[in-house]
């Protein structure tokens, strides 16, 4: 008994039960094909109509930010935390995407993304970059060229593939050998969320995460950008870092000693602290992901001021 209990620290967590307690599931279809449902939470004041939206690893669903979805939306921030339904192709997803924007009368958003959530964020953001629906990214453990997985070449086969041998590609890249108890959970959390996934939902993922495909940085190059990630071992080669790195030069870093591959869980604190200071610099602007009353007056005046100062410089040069 006392095993199976280790086994579910998080879903027996009074936080975890009291989100799933508080804050309702939703489901949206948005294409013609009423099997891709999106499912999501939303949570904060709906009267904000720039929210951090968080965009789920292949193995995840939308439960895995469920600590930033408590957290932030207790500051005053409104939060959104989805699930895709089964996309086989990134203009597709990207087009189901705006249309779910649309739906919810979302003009622009920040987006976090985890693993392929960041490469399907930044990939959004090229999309739509000549009438941008993205204000600003959160790149969390992620990547910008599909090829540093070497499997393109598989990838046009995952869906013939059954779902035991899909689960055990995911299982693969999750962290090997000794963790700390807080990352065993968190890894524990994960592969039964990856348990809930079927066929057809792991396969798209695995798709997307694999078909030839990279991030065209110039298009989003205006778009303010946080790359966070782990100083640990996670499924991400050092090189892929680097790259992140290089493509984007001006963007914020946000550095966690350890956290694996799912520090938004297991290191919910550090991973709230570092978005709020990435949303902060939108406060007082009229993409702030936070209702005004939760912001304090006198940071909204140093916002204000900092604001038409940089203005000013603007109309200077």
């Amino acid at each position: 008994m006392i095993s199976i209990k280790a086994m579910e620290e998080i879903r027996v967590s009074p936080d975890y039960n009291w989100f799933r307690s508080t804050v309702p599931l939703k489901r949206i279809i948005v294409d013609d094909d009423d099997s891709k449902v999106w499912s999501l939470y939303d949570a904060g004041p709906k009267n904000i109509r720039c929210p951090i939206i968080f965009l789920p690893p292949v193995s995840g669903t939308a439960e895995v930010f469920f600590q930033q979805v408590l957290a932030l939306s207790g500051w005053g921030y409104r939060v959104i935390s989805l699930q895709y339904p089964v996309y086989w192709d990134l203009l597709e997803f990207c087009d189901g995407f705006r249309k779910l924007l649309d739906h919810l009368q979302l003009d622009k958003v920040h987006l976090f993304g985890a693993s392929l959530g960041g490469f399907l964020a930044q990939k959004f953001a090229e999309v739509t970059h000549k009438s941008p629906r993205v204000h600003s990214l959160i790149l969390c453990n992620s990547f910008s060229d599909t090829s540093i997985f070497n499997q393109t070449w598989t990838a046009n086969s995952f869906w013939l593939m059954p779902a035991f041998m899909l689960k055990k590609i995911v299982l693969g890249n999750f962290a090997k050998g000794p963790v700390d108890p807080k990352m065993a959970d968190a890894i524990d959390f994960m592969v039964d969320r990856l348990e809930s996934l079927n066929q057809s939902e792991l396969a798209s993922r695995l798709t997307l995460n694999c078909q030839n495909s990279y991030v065209e940085p110039h298009k989003i190059k205006d778009i303010a950008v946080t790359i966070m990630d782990v100083f640990d071992q996670s499924a991400l080669s050092h090189e892929a870092k680097e790259e992140m790195y290089k493509l984007y030069p001006n963007a914020r870093r946000a550095h966690l000693k350890t956290g694996g591959n799912f520090p938004y869980l297991c290191r919910s604190a550090e991973v709230n602290l570092y978005i709020q200071i990435h949303l902060r610099q939108f406060h007082g602007t009229r993409y702030a992901a936070i209702s005004p009353e939760m912001v304090s007056a006198e940071e909204l005046e140093v916002q204000r001021t900092n604001l038409s100062n940089n203005s000013e410089s603007d109309d200077e040069s």
